[in-house]
């Protein structure tokens, strides 16, 4: 009987903690937990990786849909010369998309590789530099990866 109340009372008090830090965290886009922001810093941060987790479950499809580009690409070098010269103009189109999707993957990487969560951690105005002009980054990044699946979209559906 005391060993049944003492493993209550545990079951109890770890209830209790965990109910503790979930006010303090909610869940992101990805599934992650994260802390609710509580300072600038905080907020810059929590941004930054928002645009990050919004876009990054679309580089598969920049990728897929580089390779259905680059195949339609191949596929028109390969009709006779007067049908290339007729969809000469939608090949250039296809080219500049290929073109634009290998930047927005390679825009991604680059991002990833080069940001430094902990940077500037024990200075704050620095750090608050820093999260600014990395959320302009992942930004640009962001536009490129959605601009270009929607370039995709519409090109190659014609």
């Amino acid at each position: 009987m005391k060993k049944t109340i003492l493993l209550f009372a545990m079951v109890a008090m770890l209830a209790a903690c965990n109910n503790s830090k979930e006010d303090k965290k909610h869940e992101g886009h990805s599934g992650h937990t994260k802390e609710i922001p509580k300072t600038k810093q905080d907020s810059l941060y929590a941004d930054v990786m928002a645009d990050h987790d919004e876009v990054m479950p679309k580089i598969g499809a920049v990728r897929g849909v580089q390779k259905a580009a680059q195949r339609m690409i191949d596929s028109l070098s390969s009709l006779p010369e007067k049908a290339q010269v007729a969809a000469a103009s939608w090949k250039a189109e296809l080219h500049k998309l290929v073109n634009d999707l290998n930047y927005a993957d390679f825009a991604m990487d680059k991002w990833m590789v080069e940001f430094g969560t902990d940077s500037m951690k024990d200075n704050v105005e620095e750090r608050i530099k820093y999260l600014t002009s990395e959320k302009m980054k992942v930004s640009k990044v962001k536009e490129a990866i959605i601009s270009s699946l929607a370039k995709a979209d519409s090109l190659l559906k014609k």
